[in-house]
């Protein structure tokens, strides 16, 4: 079943997982985390503490695509 995403500007979270901001974005959640890795790309994301998680700020993810709140 293919998740449904709601659209950035009505987006509530402080943060958003991988794949939804890969979503966003418009690149595959391979690449987030190979910029998380790498220490490239436009973003960097929060990485939740005891696990492998990361998470992106919803207010940089508006900024870089020019996205009102």
């Amino acid at each position: 079943m293919a998740r449904i995403f709601p659209s950035l500007e009505t987006e509530n979270r402080p943060t958003v997982d991988t794949d939804t901001a890969a979503h966003y974005l418009n690149y595959s959640s391979q690449t987030l985390r190979y910029w998380s890795h790498s220490g490239t790309g436009p973003l960097q994301p929060l990485r939740v503490p005891g696990s492998n998680k990361l998470q992106w700020r919803t207010a940089e993810l508006r900024a870089l695509l020019g996205v009102a709140a």
